[in-house]
């Protein structure tokens, strides 16, 4: 394998999230019927290395998104950023009912690692892939009659809950490995039991605001961050291997793909077709911070 210095790394990444972020964008618009002039904020998320301009500026460009489409680029937030990104894309929606954002999550981790005889990067190297996935969001406008773009069963994005776990800051992280020249992954071996411990109280404050119980979730769409991650928040949430069955297929099928993982699961249960209105479903993803966020949605009728 050809050596690639942290130059090459980065041509890389720009190279990869462009275009695999150009096809996520795609075919999110494709299945929602939309065009590209209809994107009025696009929120891009990419941990994996640093583009400036940003991967939106990139992406209005190679995709002629209308210039004046307001941006936003989410770096460093690590594989629980799309669940920043998206109530970001929220906001934006509910101060601008009835117009479209589209959120793109775009990570090439092949372009963040090192070769050394550790173990830890052995790890690292082999949990971690490339994938891109986007969303379109939008809010219904008050007192009109049915979505306005197709109507039918949707998820509502009801609440958001999260915790930044800060005895465990470091736990993963960015270092710059001297020796090698480039940026080197840092995964506490520990961070799966951390997160498993603080998750229950996280998910418990999630559905408080809308008057639903824990309980109450039919559908988990939990971030691919490991065989151990996965089981963490499984025990401690009480949850079957049937819970995470969309989770655990990512994970076998593509690896972690970072802050995209989650969005992948929910492709999956979209495809599944098992959702069905009055369904309440929550989302999770945990990255560095060590941070847990959350999200609870329903399935309405438009």
């Amino acid at each position: 394998m050809a050596e690639e210095s942290q130059g090459d790394l980065l041509r890389k990444h720009r190279r990869i999230v462009v275009d695999m972020g150009v096809r996520a964008v795609g075919v999110c618009l494709a299945r929602a019927c939309l065009r590209p002039v209809d994107i009025g904020y696009l929120v891009c998320v990419t941990t994996t290395s640093f583009l400036t301009p940003g991967l939106s500026a990139l992406l209005v460009r190679e995709m002629d998104l209308a210039p004046d489409v307001q941006r936003l680029d989410v770096v460093g937030m690590g594989c629980n950023a799309a669940m920043n990104g998206l109530a970001a894309a929220r906001a934006w929606c509910v101060a601008n009912s009835g117009r479209v954002a589209v959120l793109v999550c775009a990570e090439a981790c092949s372009a963040a690692y090192v070769f050394d005889s550790t173990m830890r990067t052995a790890v690292v190297n082999s949990l971690f892939g490339d994938g891109a996935a986007a969303v379109a969001l939008t809010a219904p406008v008050v007192g009109a009659a049915g979505r306005g773009r197709g109507g039918g069963l949707a998820p509502y994005l009801l609440s958001a809950a999260s915790q930044v776990i800060t005895s465990a800051v470091d736990a993963m992280r960015y270092d710059w490995d001297d020796a090698q020249g480039r940026f080197s992954f840092f995964l506490d071996c520990q961070i799966p039991y951390v997160i498993g411990a603080h998750v229950e109280a996280v998910v418990d404050r999630l559905p408080s605001g809308v008057g639903v119980r824990h309980s109450a979730v039919r559908h988990w769409l939990v971030h691919a961050g490991g065989r151990k991650m996965i089981d963490a928040v499984r025990v401690n949430l009480r949850l079957s291997r049937h819970d995470v069955r969309h989770t655990v297929a990512v994970l076998r099928d593509y690896g972690n793909l970072s802050s995209g993982s989650v969005l992948f699961s929910y492709e999956r249960l979209v495809e599944e077709g098992s959702a069905r209105a009055g369904d309440y479903g929550a989302l999770m993803a945990m990255g560095p911070g060590s941070t847990i966020e959350t999200a609870l949605i329903q399935w309405r009728w438009g």
